[in-house]
């Protein structure tokens, strides 16, 4: 069955927002929440950027029943696999094992900040490849040492193991990195409604939990809600290639500064009917999709909430991913 994350937009929403917002979703019966994990926010206004992993820990104490995880956390730069394996497994027990791990190559927007540089596409994801091994062999309690070409783990261990195994998923932009999630990791995600990344990593053996992010902006009217997703979300429409490589708030700002209203409502499903959010969804579940993360753009987060609690949630129980 199809399972409903909410994300958890840590560039639109303050520390505290956040917690209450995990909050909100688990009342909602939202089956677990997503949380970015930024540096940086990709606009000025949106406004914000708390360190991710201290607000996981206040919603594992503030919730009860839903899933935790990161969508995603970028292990290869800013912080080392080391670092993340603790991290995870922290959250693992604090959530009383309810946490994911979702691992991505990340964005030279927030990965530069420790003066490293930014590598070429081709290292970035020998970087993750290598930094995937680290964190699952120290999750399962069977690494100590590592020598590779880009990371080094000394003599490590995790003395706070959950009693599962947080899984880890990978993000996939292309064929590759399906193959790599299903190789390396124990589920896929994607941004992108691409039949040919599912089957990509179900070619190669995956047969792990298959995530999606789908942003919408629910709001009282069309034009509401496509002015709202314009002025918060224009800077989606470049594309990773582009995303992957800009270094600051600023330059998102100029690189989409002619993104036009009517472009942002074309990509992202906006307003009050909820059939068409739903037209959004079944893209994603279409091909192959089964958790799909709902990310509601913007400030008006109450209106997004009863919106799904009555009409999105209800109409997607039950539901099968193809």
């Amino acid at each position: 069955m199809v399972k409903i994350g909410y994300k958890l937009m840590s560039e639109e929403h303050g520390p505290a927002e956040l917690v209450c917002n995990a909050k909100r979703a688990e009342e909602a019966g939202f089956d677990f929440a997503a949380i970015s994990d930024h540096f940086f926010p990709w606009l000025a206004e949106q406004g914000h950027a708390p360190f991710a992993w201290s607000v996981l820990g206040a919603i594992a104490h503030g919730t009860r029943r839903m899933g935790l995880m990161t969508a995603v956390t970028c292990p290869i730069m800013r912080y080392h696999p080391a670092i993340i394996a603790q991290a995870a497994a922290t959250m693992g027990v604090l959530s009383g094992d309810r946490f994911t791990l979702a691992l991505g190559a990340g964005e030279r927007l927030n990965e530069h900040v420790v003066g490293a540089g930014w590598p070429g596409v081709a290292e970035r994801h020998e970087r993750l490849e290598e930094a995937v091994d680290i964190i699952q062999g120290l999750l399962t309690g069977k690494m100590t040492n590592f020598r590779g070409e880009h990371f080094r783990l000394d003599h490590a261990k995790l003395f706070d193991r959950p009693r599962r195994k947080p899984e880890v998923v990978l993000a996939a932009g292309g064929p590759d990195a399906a193959k790599l999630a299903a190789d390396k990791a124990d589920g896929l995600i994607v941004t992108e409604a691409k039949k040919e990344l599912v089957g990509a990593y179900d070619s190669a053996g995956g047969s792990g939990p298959r995530y999606a992010e789908i942003a919408l902006c629910c709001a009282p009217t069309e034009a509401e809600g496509r002015k709202t997703a314009h002025r918060y979300f224009r800077w989606s429409l470049s594309g990773w290639p582009v995303l992957a490589e800009l270094p600051t708030e600023e330059a998102f700002a100029a690189a989409s500064e002619q993104v036009s209203v009517d472009a942002v409502g074309k990509a992202v499903s906006c307003g009050p009917a909820p059939e068409h959010h739903l037209e959004a969804i079944e893209k994603y579940t279409a091909v192959g999709c089964d958790h799909i993360i709902l990310n509601q753009i913007g400030p008006d987060q109450d209106y997004f909430f009863e919106l799904a609690e009555m009409k999105i949630l209800p109409a997607l129980r039950g539901k099968k991913a193809a």
